[in-house]
């Protein structure tokens, strides 16, 4: 009985650590999915501006 005890023991401890770092891996993923998506958008929003160029050709005049 005093075996089991301590196999259990130490399997709840390796659970423990296994949920632990689960739950760190999952907390670190998302942050690094909200910084990703953050700027992403900025990135995916610009649109450079060619109006000052001397040859710039406006699509909208026909």
């Amino acid at each position: 009985m005093d075996k089991f005890k301590k196999i259990v023991k130490i399997v709840g401890i390796i659970v423990a650590v296994a949920a632990a770092v689960a739950g760190i891996y999952v907390a670190v993923t998302k942050f690094i999915e909200k910084k990703r998506i953050k700027n992403a958008d900025n990135r995916e929003n610009y649109v450079s501006c060619s109006c000052c160029d001397a040859d710039f050709v406006s699509e909208t005049v026909a």
